[in-house]
Order: structure tokens, then C-alpha cells, then sequence
């Protein structure tokens, strides 16, 4: 069944070739490195996309509903499923990590995604989720967009960090870290300073929130110092 990224995964992809995509996406990696340094083991990423992030990331596998947006992942050398996030292909506790980079708000239902996430990790795994947050200024920006029929922002659903952190919660995890980055104001025309703050910033477009389902981050993950 065609999928709504199946139509624009071509047009979706050449964004992150602008200035203005290079800029921000290379603001969304740094934040993620943030959080977690190396993501060694066996990694995941659910709603894979083309793969820009994991291959920034070094992450090796991806799930993504859309084939036309897991071919170009293909092609960048990542293992792919034809998936969704609420029904994740892969035993219980298969990988030491999941990585979901501007994908939740995509799901159909959030709360079975989160859950299938949870189950997939290992005793000791760690869920690391970018997200726009529809708490700043960009979130807003995002969802008038999207009122106005934007391609992309339409088929989003935007979530506070409380809800973030609260479907997490359901599932059993448990937030560890948090990193804010693009601070600079939406549609300015300038790019602010590529900078990461601890934390979640009200004034940031993106978040990046770390979860563990232990009581102790494993060290092999290098998890910054100042967020341990």
C-alpha cells in the first residue's frame, strides 16, 4: 500500500543537501551525540527515513513503512524492514539500542510504538528520541504549517516534552538525559550559533531525550559525563 512519504521521499531527501537543511541537521546529530557518543552494538533505527541520521550515527539497521524512502536508506548501506513502529519485526530484547529521530510524531499510535521500542531493547538498552517540541517557537511555526497543508508538517502530530516523556513513562522507561539544540528563531533567514544546551530548552526546536529500562547506563555507550 503506497505510503504518504512514498510521494516526497525524493524532495524530502535533497532538503538535507540545502544550506538550511545541512545547518539544522548537522545541529540535530551533534545534540544526539550528546547523548549518547558511540552507538556501539546493535542499533536500531525505527522510521529510518533515507537513512540521513543513521548513517550519521553509525547506526546499521531500519525499520520505515515508506519502500521509496527505504530504498535511498538502502543505498546509503542500511539493513532495512519494511515495518511500522507499532509492530516491529525482531524478538524481544534484540537490540542494545533504538534511536527514533524525528519520527515519533509520524506514528499512527504513539503509545504501542513506544511499547514495541521497549521491548525490543535489551535488559540494559537505551532509547534515544529527537523530536520537535510543540512547546517553542518552532513547534508552533511547524504546526501552522501544517494547518496550511505543508506536505511534511501535515502528517505530523507534535507533542510536548511532558507527553514525550510521559508515553515513555507508560512503557516502562526511564528519562536519563535530555539535550536542546537549533536555538536561533524559525524562519529568520539566519542560522544561529550550532551550539547543544543540557537540558530541555523551551526556546529549542529540537530535543533530544536519552531513556534506559535499568537502573544503570552501560558504559559501553559513553553516555556524557554531564548528563550521567
Amino acid at each position: 500500500m503506497p505510503q504518504p512519504f512514498d510521494a516526497i521521499a525524493e524532495a524530502y531527501d535533497r532538503w538535507y543537501d540545502t544550506s538550511e537543511g545541512q545547518a539544522i541537521f548537522q545541529a540535530e546529530v551533534d545534540c544526539l551525540r550528546v547523548l549518547c557518543r558511540e552507538f556501539r552494538g546493535r542499533w536500531l533505527e525505527v522510521g529510518v527515513g533515507t537513512g540521513r541520521f543513521a548513517v550519521a550515527l553509525g547506526v546499521k539497521e531500519g525499520i520505515d513503512p515508506s519502500p521509496q524512502m527505504l530504498e535511498k536508506a538502502a543505498q546509503r548501506g542500511i539493513r532495512t524492514y519494511l515495518a511500522t513502529a507499532e509492530h516491529l519485526p525482531f524478538p524481544d530484547g534484540a537490540f542494545h539500542g533504538v534511536l527514533m529521530a524525528l519520527a515519533l510524531c509520524f506514528v499512527s499510535d504513539a503509545e504501542q510504538a513506544m511499547h514495541e521500542c521497549a521491548r525490543v531493547l535489551n535488559a540494559s538498552g537505551m532509547l534515544v528520541i529527537g523530536t520537535v517540541s510543540a512547546d517553542g517557537p518552532w513547534g508552533k511555526v511547524y504546526m501552522r504549517k501544517a494547518l496550511e497543508g505543508h506536505p511534511v508538517y501535515s502528517l505530523a502530530r507534535f507533542r510536548t516534552a511532558s507527553e514525550v516523556l510521559t508515553l515513555a513513562a507508560g512503557a516502562g522507561l526511564q528519562a536519563r538525559a535530555s539535550a536542546s539544540a537549533i536555538l536561533w528563531e524559525p524562519d529568520s533567514g539566519r542560522m544561529g550559533e550550532a551550539r547543544v544546551e543540557r537540558g530541555i530548552s523551551q526556546e529549542a526546536a529540537f530535543l533530544g531525550l536519552l531513556f534506559g529500562k535499568a537502573d544503570t547506563i552501560p558504559a559501553r555507550l559513553k553516555v556524557s559525563e554531564h548528563f550521567a
